[in-house]
């Protein structure tokens, strides 16, 4: 039985809409944790930066360091809306960039310095959330959506 959408095609699993927002919710915060790290958690790389670089330094490398996120963000939403639409090499790629993900944080693979624990916390959000959308790909509903190549027409 497949659930959600109104439109006149077939509906998606309503695991499938639960990892597209599990997504949605994992990029967003990888964002925001960018944003708070480079301009309010102190220091803040903007600080770090600029007493390393001077001002023209900081500002180069938080362009190039934004561009780059921007690109990563963009290829990991355009992953997920072919997982969304039924790809079966989608859902693998999340998956195994889900996996990675949380090996980093867990194995402490990250960057992270000696921070306080709130910041620790919300640095290991989109992971958490990259890694739990991964989940409900599996449910047998959701394997529906994703045909083998057996199955498949091309």
């Amino acid at each position: 039985m497949k659930t959600g959408g109104s439109g006149a095609g077939p509906r998606r699993p309503r695991q499938v809409e639960a990892a597209w927002a599990l997504t949605l919710a994992a990029v967003a915060a990888e964002a925001l944790v960018w944003v708070l790290g480079v301009f309010v958690v102190a220091p803040t790389g903007l600080e770090e930066l600029t007493e390393h670089s001077g001002r023209s330094g900081a500002m180069t490398r938080l362009a190039l360091s934004a561009g780059m996120l921007v690109v990563f963000l963009g290829g990991w939403l355009a992953v997920a809306a072919r997982m969304r639409a039924g790809r079966g090499w989608a859902r693998a790629v999340l998956t195994v960039a889900g996996a990675l993900f949380l090996a980093f944080r867990v194995g402490g693979l990250g960057m992270d310095g000696i921070d306080p624990a709130w910041w620790t916390a919300l640095t290991a959000l989109p992971e958490l959330l990259a890694a739990a959308a991964v989940v409900p790909l599996y449910l047998p509903e959701a394997r529906s959506h994703f045909p083998s190549r057996a199955r498949r027409t091309v």
